[in-house]
């Protein structure tokens, strides 16, 4: 079992002769750093000009340890062997430590590096890695990895503490100006070495920098300010997990690496497995130099019915600064859409929409003092019905959805969802297994008129930001949907997929119907509350549609007719009322009307799903529709 850890570069703004003399206050022990007993010089030899120092340490540790471990492994303390190598010269301390103890059973190899920080010499950075090697320790290898990395991140969070805290000390005793070692300067190069001959910086177990010797930091270091300021509060853990991505695809890559933001989403994605997130991301930079998704922002033209009938837009940003998505989708004909620009022009849109969002990401954390890591959602689902199941438009949204957690992981910070009506359930019980369990988490839901309460949109998004249509003050340039005509359909621009379970091909029946005939469907109901959705299109002429309930038996309907049509179910001598009631009232559907429904079933008994042609002259073709049924559990509509 062998982890490898490595730290982002930590910037002390002094030089680094001054960053010595800090450093040294830290010995023979720390009382900020408790796990360091004592550390006992064994080697010690400088050069004759003063210029390279090379010391050995054994270090005592008390490791945070539980106390029937230690009892249970026979010891109370370990011991690490640490040398230190001063150039004084180049301005560079390295310092390398192994564990003494138990070192068959385990290997801890710690580096961490000096050295002046490459753009400004008046100050220093500061390295860490290290790696541990559990091999075999009596069965208790998780055990002692668990604590190991945690005596490490203890240790790597106090580190820059402790050296501003010494460099006070050292300006209070009057040190202000310690001038770097030059040759020749013989007197002013013993001083130097006498204010530094103290000693070198402690290690605790697991603390740690990159191995390669040189003066300039490599490509795969970050500063930890940066990544504060930039990405936000992170684990030495995480950081460490974040450099360890970092170099794997820039191996991986020979290229262009993409942003340390980026890097994170994926890595949190992933919770912060390094090779599931490497995994992730690898296929997600093929599909964008596939798809050519870097070029969107630059080459998208979006289309005109996009632009009159696409109720969702950018608006302003919610109270932590994430720029705020609306979407009005109880407004949006999603089968309109999907007819105009296709389910491939409904994706574009979509990833135009995130490419906006990851550039506003950008300009927020610019902008703010703090980094802005994710986007909000404002979702509006007033006017949301059953023409919004439509199966075709489902299934396109799921595709969306599976395309979008895929490559744009993280983005999403917060999920509002206002206004939500009693069909809402069905659409999210559909679409919620479809969405990654750490997104779903971020959904907050408001139905009614709640969503202006305490506790409502209030606590996330800015009182003068409420968009005038919830009931704010704010004016929005969200367009507000509703249907798209017609006359706007490309023919050919969306098609069903072959063998697709949701494409009409398998799932919607055609029927024929002529003057007074009847198609119809019986749902048996042992479920109370259960709820029965229908979706259908007129082809051609007019049709009625009613829903009925009875508790009787019912012959199945008689599919031998052509097209399906047959006589009713219902006899001829039962009367409504007491044979059967209507569910539904009769609604006329017209030539090319598009219906969706739903009913919660309350009772027990048969259901029946009727179509009925009302053709008023005989001279005229059959009537003609395509139609879909679908039968939801309860536990399903809560």
């Amino acid at each position: 079992m062998v982890q490898e850890y490595v730290s982002p570069v930590r910037v002390h703004k002094y030089p680094f002769e001054m960053v010595m003399a800090a450093y040294e206050r830290r010995f023979p022990s720390c009382p900020q750093i408790p796990v360091v007993l004592e550390c006992v010089i064994t080697e010690d030899s400088w050069t004759a000009d003063d210029s390279t120092r090379y010391t050995t340490r054994r270090c005592q540790l008390n490791v945070d340890a539980p106390y029937l471990l230690k009892k249970m492994i026979g010891v109370d303390y370990v011991y690490f062997i640490q040398k230190n190598h001063l150039d004084l010269k180049s301005r560079v301390l390295e310092i390398e430590a192994t564990n003494e103890t138990f070192s068959a059973r385990v290997g801890v190899v710690e580096k961490c590096r000096y050295y002046v920080h490459p753009e400004n010499p008046e100050w220093t950075c500061f390295e860490q890695s290290a790696l541990l090697d559990v091999k075999n320790f009596f069965g208790l290898e998780s055990t002692v990895e668990k604590i190991a990395m945690k005596q490490y991140s203890a240790n790597i969070a106090k580190g820059k503490e402790l050296i501003e805290s010494f460099m006070d000390e050292v300006l209070a005793d009057g040190v202000r100006d310690l001038k770097p070692w030059e040759a020749g300067q013989h007197a002013r190069n013993r001083e130097l070495r006498r204010v530094v001959s103290r000693g070198t910086e402690p290690l605790s177990p697991l603390a740690a920098p990159d191995s390669q010797r040189h003066s300039q930091p490599d490509q795969y270091t970050l500063d930890s300010e940066y990544i504060k300021r930039y990405l936000g509060e992170l684990t030495p853990m995480q950081e460490s997990r974040l450099l360890q991505l970092r170099k794997w695809i820039a191996d991986l890559q020979k290229g262009k690496v993409p942003s340390d933001k980026t890097l994170l989403r994926f890595l949190r994605a992933r919770d912060f497995n390094v090779e599931k997130a490497r995994e992730m991301l690898s296929q997600s930079l093929l599909w964008r130099k596939k798809h050519q998704v870097d070029r969107l922002l630059s080459e998208y033209e979006t289309p005109e019915v996009v632009k009159q009938y696409f109720p969702g837009g950018w608006h302003h940003h919610d109270k932590d600064g994430r720029p705020l998505y609306v979407l009005r989708l109880g407004q949006m004909d999603v089968k309109g859409l999907l007819k105009s620009i296709g389910e491939d022009g409904l994706l574009k849109l979509t990833l135009h929409v995130c490419e906006e969002g990851l550039k506003l990401l950008e300009e927020a954390t610019r902008s703010s003092e703090h980094a802005v890591q994710a986007w909000s959602l404002l979702v509006d689902l007033d006017g949301l019905n059953m023409r919004h199941l439509w199966r075709p438009g489902v299934r396109a949204l799921l595709r969306i959805i599976q395309i979008v957690e895929a490559n744009y992981p993280e983005t999403m910070g917060r999920v509002l969802i206002v206004r939500a009506p009693r069909v809402f359930p069905i659409l999210w019980t559909i679409v919620s297994t479809f969405i990654d369990e750490n997104t779903r988490s971020k959904f907050l839901f408001y139905g009614g008129k709640d969503y202006l309460q305490p506790g409502g949109l209030l606590d996330y998004i800015p009182k003068d930001l409420i968009p005038d249509f919830l009931g704010g003050p704010c004016k929005s340039f969200v367009h507000e949907g509703g249907l798209v005509p017609k006359s706007l359909y490309v023919s050919g621009a969306f098609t069903e997929r072959d063998g697709d379970p949701l494409s009409e091909d398998s799932i919607y029946r055609s029927v024929s119907l002529a003057k007074g005939q009847v198609h119809e469907v019986v749902v048996s109901n042992r479920d109370p509350q259960s709820v029965l959705t229908w979706d259908f299109d007129v082809l051609r002429h007019d049709i009625a549609f009613t829903v009925l309930h009875t508790h009787l038996d019912l012959p199945p309907p008689d599919e031998s007719a052509t097209g399906g049509a047959a006589q009713s179910v219902v006899a001829a001598s039962w009367r409504e009322g007491s044979h059967f009631r209507r569910a539904e009232p009769t609604l006329l559907c017209h030539d090319g009307e598009s219906i969706q429904g739903s009913h919660v079933m309350t009772e027990c008994g048969n259901y029946v799903l009727q179509w009925r042609c009302e053709l008023l002259d005989t001279s005229h073709r059959a009537a003609q529709l395509m139609y879909f049924y679908e039968t939801l559990d309860s536990h399903q509509y809560k």
